[in-house]
């Protein structure tokens, strides 16, 4: 008698490699159509349409239609969060290089993960906001403290902007380059929001990539240099 959630049937989902590319392809956030997908899969568009069926009926994607378009988009961040848990345990198969992660300096540095920052400075982020005592940890759980939130209004980011979800506020997502962890959840998103907004950086287009301007990434370090320190 099994206990829990049956999860052989999501692990067969991603575990076809069509299917397993274009959920690769939606890992930045995007929407994508099924020709996108298709292309993304290496396969034709009517075979894409089937793989799309299933995957959206077992609950990974999520469909939009606008007109004559259909568009697809990973179905939430614990879409997300499992897929970059993937990515983490495949790079440690037999036969990989040391060198974990992403080749491409720009993508190691800083990527969207969802919609959220991950990479160097999302781990970078994540580890200043932990030391400083603005994360609290408690049985793998991590929550904004008093201090944390005062940070984040630093930035701009408040309380009272972020829109009510049964998302979690903060998440540790563990960083598939880094092998730590970055901050997910709907304050990791409003950070990366706030980051573009105030055109610290912006999204390369066809890319994960979130490309720092020099002024963008010594603002972003400079805040994070107002980070409040916990006493030793």
């Amino acid at each position: 008698m099994k206990d829990g959630p049956d999860i052989s049937r999501i692990a067969a989902l991603i575990g076809d490699p069509a299917r397993s590319n274009m959920l690769l392809s939606l890992m930045d956030g995007r929407a994508l159509t099924a020709s996108e997908l298709a292309e993304a899969g290496g396969i034709t568009k009517q075979t894409a349409s089937s793989h799309l069926s299933r995957l959206t009926e077992g609950g990974l994607l999520a469909r939009e239609v606008q007109g004559r378009h259909h568009y697809y988009r990973l179905r939430d961040g614990d879409v997300a969060h499992a897929i970059e848990a993937l990515l983490h345990v495949a790079e440690r198969g037999p036969g990989k290089r040391t060198r974990t992660g992403p080749a491409d300096p720009a993508l190691r540095k800083a990527r969207v993960c969802y919609d959220h920052l991950a990479g160097e400075l999302g781990v970078h982020l994540f580890d200043t906001m932990k030391q400083g005592g603005c994360l609290s940890e408690m049985d793998g759980q991590v929550a904004l403290t008093p201090a944390g939130w005062a940070f984040l209004e630093q930035a701009g980011v408040r309380a009272d902007g972020l829109a009510k979800s049964r998302r979690p506020m903060c998440r540790a997502c563990l960083d598939w380059s880094m092998r730590r962890h970055h901050l997910a959840g709907r304050a990791g998103a409003a950070i990366l929001t706030r980051i573009i907004d105030l055109g610290w950086a912006r999204r390369r287009p066809g890319t994960r990539i979130i490309a720092f301007t020099k002024p963008g990434e010594a603002a972003f370090e400079g805040w994070l240099r107002v980070a409040p320190r916990a006493t030793p």
